[in-house]
């Protein structure tokens, strides 16, 4: 019978010519170029679903127990040193390497002389050679700075040129946030005296500032200056000044159900509270916009550190536990601890990656994110250290934790 319908179908032109079209017809959707376009189909859908449903995060909750306990990563600078070369600190990096390409930002040299600062004051055995270094950062401040219109540049080309000749208030005020820290923190004479001076100078623009994240990042340099210069009355009027400007920005956009001063949580958004409890008394697909969907992904370093900072300092003030554990969650967040379950701490190079993405991890180790993770370990270990102080000095101290 076999045997027949293939002579058959050899004698009969037409059929077998149909049975040939509908056989290439049927297999076009096999060839390579058909294959190819239904997996990033695929990959589209997958990296939608991702983005509206993460992965559940208890596979990585196993893995971090220790560091819930405070057994932190140990400091490790050499990415930081990697990036900086003479003039100041590269603005981003292409995987681990150094980008130059985009040259430098005085946003990133600023969190890089409060990282060497920081280092110094707390970590005396690791502060080897971080005194050269606060002085490289200090001196791109500096020279950022421009007399003529009291204001900072921004950003420079590899080539030492100057982009622009005024640059944001976030940044101008984020510089004030760092010469505050300098400070308070510095030991060595010339580099206080020039973070001092540059510090007053900065400071007059400021008062004409409203964006609220150049506000906040100048109260938090001002609460630091105040800690070494406390009778310093220019700089108090100052923060009265830019903390009731902050607050009333609170006051007259925030409701019950959207209690904050802005309709979108855009970026940095720990810094807010975080100087609004340091100053007034008690008593990249989108952003998360009032009365929409939350924006999952990208997720930045930099939030993650802001959030910490303001964790810290809330329980600082509190003494509630609830924001110790809180400051211990989002610092989990940089070793996996997230949506996507992948660490973005580099435990080879001591840098981090820059980010999260719906479809994984930027792999770019850039100045921004590494400096937010350094920022966050040492923040903690010295929250850890004062609090290992606080226990041995009064033993029946506890932390409060509210019911």
């Amino acid at each position: 019978a076999i045997a027949e319908q293939i002579i058959n179908l050899l004698d009969n032109d037409t059929n077998r010519h149909t049975i040939r079209k509908k056989a290439y017809t049927f297999c076009r959707e096999a060839i390579w170029k058909e294959i190819s376009r239904r997996y990033l189909e695929v990959f589209s859908e997958v990296k939608l679903e991702r983005t509206r449903c993460p992965r559940p995060r208890h596979l990585y909750v196993e893995n971090i127990k220790s560091i819930t306990n405070f057994e932190l990563p140990e400091m490790k600078f050499d990415h930081l040193r990697i990036l900086t070369d003479d003039t100041g600190i590269f603005q981003h990096a292409t995987y681990t390497i150094p980008n130059r390409d985009h040259g430098y930002c005085i946003d990133d040299n600023a969190r890089a002389l409060m990282v060497a600062d920081m280092v110094r004051k707390h970590l005396s055995t690791a502060g080897i050679g971080f005194d050269s270094l606060s002085s490289h950062y200090l001196s791109f401040l500096l020279h950022a700075f421009n007399v003529e219109t009291g204001r900072f540049r921004d950003f420079m080309t590899y080539a030492r040129q100057w982009a622009e000749e005024v640059g944001s208030e976030d940044a101008h005020g984020r510089v004030l946030w760092s010469l505050g820290k300098a400070v308070a923190l510095l030991d060595d004479s010339g580099q206080l005296l020039m973070s001092t001076t540059l510090f007053n100078q900065v400071l007059k623009a400021v008062e004409r500032f409203f964006s609220p994240r150049a506000i906040a990042f100048a109260l938090v340099g001002i609460h630091a200056y105040l800690d070494k210069f406390s009778g310093d009355s220019e700089v108090r009027r100052v923060r009265e000044i830019l903390a009731n400007r902050l607050f009333n920005q609170f006051r007259n956009n925030a409701t019950e159900s959207w209690p904050w001063l802005e309709n979108s949580l855009n970026y940095d958004n720990g810094k807010l509270p975080h100087a609004l409890l340091l100053s007034v008394p008690i008593g990249s697909n989108g952003w998360y916009e009032q009365g929409g969907p939350k924006a999952r992904f990208d997720q930045q370093p930099i939030e993650a550190n802001a959030m910490i900072e303001a964790c810290v300092e809330a329980f600082n003030i509190t003494r509630d536990k609830t924001w110790f554990d809180n400051a211990v969650m989002c610092f989990n967040w940089f070793l996996g601890h997230n949506d996507l379950n992948m660490p973005l701490y580099d435990p080879k190079t001591g840098g981090c990656r820059d980010g999260l993405m719906a479809d994984g991890i930027n792999q770019n180790e850039g100045a921004e994110s590494t400096l937010a993770w350094l920022l966050s370990l040492m923040t903690l270990q010295k929250l850890y250290a004062d609090e290992i102080l606080k226990q041995s000095s009064s033993p029946n101290q506890l932390v409060r934790v509210k019911d």
